[in-house]
C-alpha cells in the first residue's frame, strides 16, 4: 500500500515538474534582422492607419525587441 502511494506521489511530482509554464514560444523567422535604434534621419509615415518608419528606402515596424524591415 505504501509503495503504490509513493509511486502516485512521484508520478504527480514528475508530471507537474516536467511541464513548461510557457504558454507560447515565439521565434523569429530566419533572416529577420532586428534594429535596436533607428537613425536620426528616419521619417515617420502612416499607411492604412499604421505607423511605419522609413529610412534609406526601407520601411520598419516597431516590435518589442526593436525595429524590423517590412515590405509594404
Amino acid at each position: 500500500m505504501k509503495t503504490s502511494f509513493y509511486l502516485v506521489i512521484v508520478a504527480l511530482f514528475l508530471s507537474f515538474s516536467l511541464n513548461s509554464c510557457v504558454a507560447t514560444v515565439r521565434t523569429r523567422p530566419a533572416g529577420v534582422v532586428v534594429v535596436h535604434k533607428l537613425p536620426r534621419a528616419h521619417k515617420v509615415v502612416f499607411v492604412n492607419g499604421h505607423r511605419y518608419y522609413k529610412w534609406n528606402g526601407n520601411y520598419y515596424r516597431k516590435t518589442p525587441s526593436g525595429y524590423i524591415v517590412v515590405r509594404l
